[in-house]
């Protein structure tokens, strides 16, 4: 069942289309709003190299209505998180992505359906 508003999920679709058409990678959406009271919904993907990483962010910033309450990493193309307040974006190199495994550390949460194109 699905605990985020109708508004989140469509914002969290943006972010992934975006993303997207980027081509990032291995994306994955999640509801952690029963885990977390900072945010509801996670959105991360990743990146083959730095410069995609910034092309993806800047995707969607572009997208995402509003300003991100806050932007972690930008300019190292390594792991940028994007938190829009009602969700955060976690666009990662393939690296950090396989060292850190979000997906891992979240396994509890239930994944949002995404588009896949």
């Amino acid at each position: 069942m699905l605990t985020i508003e109708p508004d989140t999920k469509h914002r969290v679709d943006l972010a992934a289309r975006a993303a997207l058409d980027k081509l990032a990678t291995d994306l994955v959406a999640l509801d952690v709003s029963e885990h977390l009271a900072l945010t509801d919904a996670f959105v991360i993907c990743s990146g083959r190299n730095e410069r995609q990483v910034d092309a993806i962010v800047d995707a969607i910033e572009r997208a995402v209505p509003g300003v991100p309450v806050r932007r972690e990493g930008k300019g190292t193309g390594r792991w940028v998180l994007l938190d829009f307040g009602d969700f955060v974006a976690h666009v990662q190199h393939a690296e950090e992505r396989a060292f850190y495994d979000l997906e891992r550390l979240w396994k509890d949460c239930p994944r949002l359906e995404v588009p896949d194109e």
